[in-house]
């Protein structure tokens, strides 16, 4: 095979993690291993929800050769060059796995590489990109046909999860004997998010919640899948009324950290009331959150994957602190992010959000891919005790949680995308 480079464009840490990560094994198990024959380069543009982190995660990963982070990327995106001058063999393909479809068409125009685009909800720039791999048909729909040619449907990348789930992990090797579900203990996992903004509310949140839950249903267990770009100490701090004085907003009365001497045994947080919640840290936590009945979450990709996981869920979306409302997507995402002015235009977007938004049940993922509310959102000023008998009903009526899983394998598309995705590369290496 003629040396080939293949550039992988991506961004946020659901990208990273649930995209590049199934792809890149894809691309070596289609075109081997040998770097000197096929190198794998990764360059990360700017996302607002990024965690500054992505690029030591994507550098994780035994099938990347090298990794650009995304401060980097906009002298990348305009001349060409990356920060560390890296070369570039003749033959290549862009891969776009994240950011703004225009990237791969400018990036492979100046390296002249062939471009490919998976394409979840959308598809655009049709004259100028190679080759779609799309995750349903109606992505495709309405396309010229004399661009119908470059479409394909693979499926959906998120849906890798799962068959991580039933390949790469075992009950026995990964869960603890505390975490082992029984249909009177059932486990709920606490998705309070990675960054900043959304663990000051999320964490006295949730935590507040189980503790409501945990007094109605004492044998009800309660985990954290810790995101791998957050140390326990600094959620922990979220969990300290000293240190986040907004929990006492959720009448929150903290909790501490314990981490014990003995390795095999978990780091928790222990609340005031003497609920212990389990905080898990290896990742991807796929395996632990399949076991859960429900789910406590934050918006963001990690709604994407509990559907892409058929797991239960109730989106919460506090409002008491608007100015630690920062996760957007696209230009508002990073505008709130400046200096000085990110804190008024953060401000002032999320209170015309609040006031205007009319298409309610489309802010988590699986009700934006089923354009219905399958999993309840929840937004405003919320309190531990309505979501705590929110919760409780759940688990009093498994029926209604059944029928939830049911809906959320119904909306996504077929499996097997990241293998499918390798293919088209391949042939347009062959190109």
């Amino acid at each position: 095979m003629t040396q080939v480079d293949i550039l992988i464009l991506s961004n946020g840490p659901g990208e990273v993690t649930t995209w590049v990560r199934p792809v890149v094994k894809a691309l070596r198990q289609e075109l081997g291993n040998d770097p000197s024959v096929v190198r794998i380069s990764v360059v990360l543009s700017p996302c607002s929800n990024a965690s500054g982190k992505e690029a030591a995660i994507a550098l994780s990963y035994p099938e990347v050769d090298r990794v650009q982070g995304a401060e980097h990327f906009w002298p990348f995106l305009l001349w060409g060059k990356t920060f560390d001058n890296w070369d570039w063999r003749s033959h290549g393909v862009v891969v776009f796995l994240g950011g703004d479809q225009i990237f791969p068409v400018v990036i492979g125009k100046k390296l002249g590489y062939r471009t490919v685009v998976y394409a979840e909800w959308s598809a655009r720039w049709h004259k100028w990109i190679d080759r779609f791999g799309v995750m349903k048909p109606e992505v495709a729909a309405g396309i010229s046909q004399k661009y119908a040619h470059k479409f394909t449907v693979v499926g959906d990348l998120m849906l890798e999860a799962q068959e991580q789930v039933s390949t790469a992990y075992s009950r026995s090797a990964t869960l603890t004997t505390s975490l082992l579900p029984t249909p009177h203990s059932p486990i709920i996992g606490l998705l309070p998010g990675s960054k900043a903004a959304k663990l000051a509310q999320g964490v006295p949140l949730s935590l507040g919640i189980a503790e409501y839950v945990h007094k109605k249903r004492p044998q009800t267990k309660f985990v954290i899948p810790v995101a791998p770009t957050l140390d326990l100490q600094t959620l922990a701090s979220f969990a300290d009324p000293q240190k986040n004085p907004i929990a006492e907003t959720f009448g929150f009365g903290g909790a501490s950290l314990i981490v014990p001497k003995d390795d095999n045994s978990k780091a928790l947080l222990k609340t005031t009331t003497g609920l212990t919640v389990e905080l898990w840290q290896e990742n991807p936590a796929y395996h632990l959150l399949s076991q859960c009945c429900i789910c406590l979450t934050t918006v963001g990709a990690n709604t994407a994957e509990l559907g892409a996981l058929g797991v239960p869920m109730i989106v919460l979306l506090p409002t008491q602190q608007l100015d630690a409302m920062r996760a957007w997507d696209g230009l508002p995402g990073l505008l709130s992010n400046l200096p000085v002015l990110g804190t008024p235009f953060t401000n002032v977007i999320n209170w015309l959000f609040l006031r205007f938004v009319k298409h309610k049940g489309l802010l988590a993922w699986p009700n934006i891919w089923a354009q219905e509310e399958i999993v309840p959102e929840l937004m405003g000023k919320l309190q531990p005790q309505e979501i705590g008998e929110m919760v409780v009903d759940f688990l009093t009526h498994p029926e209604k949680l059944a029928d939830i899983r049911a809906q959320l394998r119904n909306i996504r598309g077929e499996s097997g995308a990241a293998q499918k995705i390798a293919q088209i590369v391949g042939e347009e290496i062959g190109k």
